[in-house]
């Protein structure tokens, strides 16, 4: 009797280290963060295609650029937002939004990512308005 009242007890005890122990299991939440971070990006964002245009800078702010340029043909003017991941170039050295003078000439290459245009790229072409004027003023 000693013997059967000593196994219920370590039965019952071994059970409720089980139920403790699957009760201290890491609940899911991490998991359901990782989704919404992916919910966040469009789920097609690898698959959209990168578009480009060619213009001159008409203005520049710590967030935008707008440049002037011809899409078939006609006078354009865009408006791309500028976030901290945009590589804006001149001369093969990073630059800043503000490194952008009006008239620079323009390669841009961007996305349209919920209706609105995102540079990834600003690449200042040789030669833009900027560096005319000057070379102008030194003869």
């Amino acid at each position: 009797m000693k013997k059967l009242l000593t196994l219920v007890v370590t039965l019952a005890f071994a059970a409720g280290a089980v139920g403790f122990a699957a009760a201290q299991t890491p609940t899911p939440a991490p998991i359901e963060k990782a989704q919404e971070k992916k919910a966040e990006k469009p789920a097609d964002m690898k698959r959209m295609p990168a578009k480009n245009a060619n213009g001159a800078v008409k203005a520049t702010s710590a967030d935008s650029v707008v440049v002037a340029g011809k899409e078939k043909n006609k006078e354009v003017e865009w408006t791309f937002a500028v976030d901290p991941n945009t590589s804006i170039r001149r001369d093969g050295k990073s630059i800043t939004p503000a490194g952008l003078k009006p008239g620079d000439s323009v390669h841009v290459r961007y996305m349209d990512m919920g209706g609105k245009a995102v540079a990834q790229s600003i690449t200042v072409k040789g030669g833009g308005m900027v560096k005319k004027e000057a070379k102008t003023e030194k003869k």
